[in-house]
């Protein structure tokens, strides 16, 4: 019988099997030859993995099979005895074994190696051995572990070089701002140094005072907490708490002060000059995360308008804009002071942090020449003047003739500096501002010249009359009309004739006018350094550019003009032998540790000789005799020496006004005073004899009494002055 044939088989594709997956199970043909390998219709064994096609009808000669890799992870059977089990082919890496999906014709391929037959299932596998399906390869964590350092390690480096951005190449600049911002700066005013008269009597001084400031955007933040106010009242939360509490300590309605304590801003100032025992009472309301109190130094003038118009003001600063404020600002002024200091969020100082203090210098004081008493008595004499004459304004000036030292600079009309509602305080004195012709006081610097050159003596004799052509051509004329008189050169100064001073200089050269005028000190600054001075005006210093009327005018006082100090300067200059010294008002300092720096004086500079002085100051007297044109300028008791004088003022407009002015010294045997006043635009009278003369007596008087000045012990010899 012969044996069935076998179902012919497709040629086996090649072997896919992953690496590291044992072999599969070889395939075999159903039925007894496939399972007896001495049958003689065995099937041949495949050679590299490939079925080897049978004809049909024919059985296939008998081969021994090929040993079979064992499965994965056990024996898949023991080999025939006597022959050596084969060494384990290399495996073949496939997608698999790397971790891939294998390609949709792989996968097919492999299905069909698998199957014998075109469609047929895969065989049951051969007995005593168990088959093992193939399992997925297992992933590769070390790719996804490097791709996860990598990208770590970047992270990494971003925050390393952003933190090293900040805390070393930002880090300073970055705790710079932060502490700027932390930072508060409170300035400590300098105390402003005082201004005293020679007896250290107080005429300007500092006192402390308080800017009350609001912060209206940190007062949203407030919270009464239970607290009550001053009348009972629960304090409410906000800007009408901190009125309840603040309101009665400024004495501020609290609608009035909550309105003002509403606002997006960060400074809203709520009062000024606030005491310091207001500002006391507002420490203690605890409320300094809202409200600050700012300390401030305001400038005070106890004695009122004594000395206003040569004190001056200060500004809001502090700064001396006037006056002797001015003049000695740098010694006054002082140095501020400043605290730094660390503060939080809510502007409260954060105790353990820096600190840094410099203390504030305070000023010195000034210590001027000015006498109190006699300062006020000149103002006041002056302010009736103008009242009684109608005068524009007044001046009064006195001048210590020992020293140079000016006791009171009065002007009519002074502004109390404490009243800033009006410009008046901001005016500088007029004895230094206001410039007029000398007038006939300008003949006492004539005379001084004839005596020291020795053309003239006082009892030179001069027929003058009422109207008199010089050789010049240049007609003159005195303020009375009378009839030739013949005057002495005493009486010519004491009879204040124009004519006759004129004939006196006819024997003194231009250029002596001109030498005597500047020795004298007119054309020049006073000394006293006060704001707005002006030096006046002179002739040109080149004589032979005078026209012919100045030639002879100078020498009465006209053709040159000159301030009220300067004036009175030339009789101190003869009361004091002939040697000029300087006027001051500076007497000294003071700092703040009491030391006391007298004032640096220049010496005094020799203008005429003693005999020229005292020879001079003895025809003043007869200017106060009862023939002379100043009987009212006479002192109880007191031997004057002095000169008239009625200078011509031309204003803007053309028109002409007058200087009526006395400048006199007592007393005249040893001389300690002089004393200058000045009248202008009088109405009652244009003549210094009568308006100015009175004022003269009623402040000399008072300063020689004041200044415990004994009388005249040696009587007056009076001197001719007709002949």
């Amino acid at each position: 019988m012969t044996a069935p044939r076998e179902p012919r088989r497709s040629p086996a594709p090649r072997r896919t099997t992953p690496p590291g997956r044992g072999a599969a199970p070889k395939k075999t043909a159903k039925g007894s030859a496939a399972r007896n390998p001495t049958a003689k219709n065995s099937a041949k064994p495949q050679r590299t993995g490939r079925a080897t096609p049978q004809r049909a009808g024919n059985a296939a000669p008998a081969r021994k099979p090929a040993p079979r890799e064992p499965s994965r992870g056990r024996e898949s059977g023991r080999p025939p005895s006597g022959r050596r089990k084969p060494a384990p082919r290399k495996k073949p890496a496939t997608a698999s074994r790397l971790g891939l999906q294998a390609p949709p014709d792989a996968r097919r391929k492999t299905s069909a190696s698998t199957r014998g037959a075109a469609g047929a299932r895969r065989p049951a596998p051969l007995e005593g051995r168990r088959y093992t399906p193939a399992r997925p390869a297992p992933g590769r964590p070390e790719i996804r572990q490097r791709w996860l350092i990598g990208a770590t390690a970047v992270i990494v480096l971003v925050f390393v070089a952003r933190l090293v951005q900040v805390q070393v190449i930002q880090g300073p600049e970055l705790a710079a701002d932060a502490q700027a911002a932390r930072l508060a700066t409170a300035v400590t005013p300098a105390h402003r140094g005082d201004i005293t008269d020679a007896d250290g009597v107080v005429l300007a001084t500092s006192v402390d005072r308080y800017t009350v400031v609001a912060d209206p955007v940190a007062i949203q933040d407030f919270r009464g907490h239970g607290r009550v106010d001053s009348r009972g009242e629960p304090v409410q939360d906000g800007a009408l708490g901190v009125a309840q509490l603040l309101g009665p300590v400024l004495s501020i309605p609290d609608a009035e002060l909550a309105a003002k304590l509403v606002g997006d801003t960060r400074y809203v100032v709520l009062a000024k000059d606030v005491v310091p025992r207001a500002q006391r009472a507002i420490a203690e309301l605890g409320l300094r995360a809202y409200i600050r109190t700012d300390l401030v130094s305001k400038r005070t003038y106890p004695a009122g308008t004594v000395g206003a118009g040569l004190l001056g003001f200060v500004d809001g600063e502090q700064a001396g804009r006037a006056g002797i404020e001015a003049a000695y600002d740098d010694v006054l002024a002082g140095s501020p002071g400043s605290e730094t200091y660390e503060r939080s969020r809510d502007g409260l100082r954060i105790p353990a942090a820096d600190q840094e203090y410099t203390p504030a210098v305070p000023g010195d004081d000034v210590r001027l020449t000015l006498v109190h008493d006699v300062q006020w008595k000149a103002q006041d004499a002056v302010d009736q003047a103008v009242r009684d004459t109608g005068a524009a304004y007044g001046i009064a000036v006195v001048q210590d003739v020992r020293t140079g030292e000016v006791v009171a600079l009065a002007d009519s009309d002074a502004p109390d500096p404490n009243d800033r509602s009006t410009a008046a305080v901001a005016e500088p004195s007029k004895a230094v501002t206001a410039v007029f012709e000398p007038g006939s006081t300008g003949k006492v610097v004539t005379m001084a010249a004839a005596l020291e050159t020795g053309v003239w003596k006082p009892g030179s004799r001069f027929t003058v009359p009422y109207r008199w052509t010089a050789p010049s051509g240049q007609t003159f004329t005195d303020s009375h009309e009378h009839a030739v008189e013949r005057l002495t050169l005493t009486g010519v100064l004491a009879k204040s004739s124009n004519v006759g001073t004129v004939m006196v200089g006819e024997k003194i050269p231009l250029q002596t006018r001109q030498d005597y005028l500047t020795k004298f000190g007119f054309g020049q600054p006073t000394g006293l350094g006060l704001p707005g001075e002006s030096v006046g005006l002179m002739p040109p210093d080149d004589v032979e550019q005078w026209d012919l009327r100045t030639r002879d005018t100078v020498l009465f006082g006209q053709a040159l003009a000159v301030n009220a100090i300067q004036a009175t300067s030339v009789f101190t200059t003869v009361a004091n032998g002939g040697i000029r010294t300087q006027p001051t008002l500076l007497a000294g300092t003071t700092d703040d540790d009491g030391t006391e720096t007298p004032a640096q004086r220049p010496d005094g500079e020799r203008v005429i000789s003693t005999d020229t002085a005292d020879t001079l100051l003895h025809m003043m007297e007869a200017v106060t005799d009862d023939d002379g044109t100043a009987a009212n300028a006479k002192v109880p008791g007191y031997r004057v020496a002095g000169k008239t004088g009625t200078a011509q003022m031309w204003l803007e407009n053309g028109q002409q006004t007058y200087m009526a002015s006395f400048v006199g010294v007592a007393p005249a045997d040893d001389p300690r005073y002089t004393v200058g006043v000045f009248l202008r635009s009088p109405q009652s009278s244009i003549y210094g004899g009568e308006v100015a003369a009175p004022v003269f007596s009623d402040v000399m008087g008072f300063t020689l009494q004041k200044m415990d000045v004994p009388p005249s012990d040696e009587k007056y010899r009076p001197l001719r002055t007709t002949w």
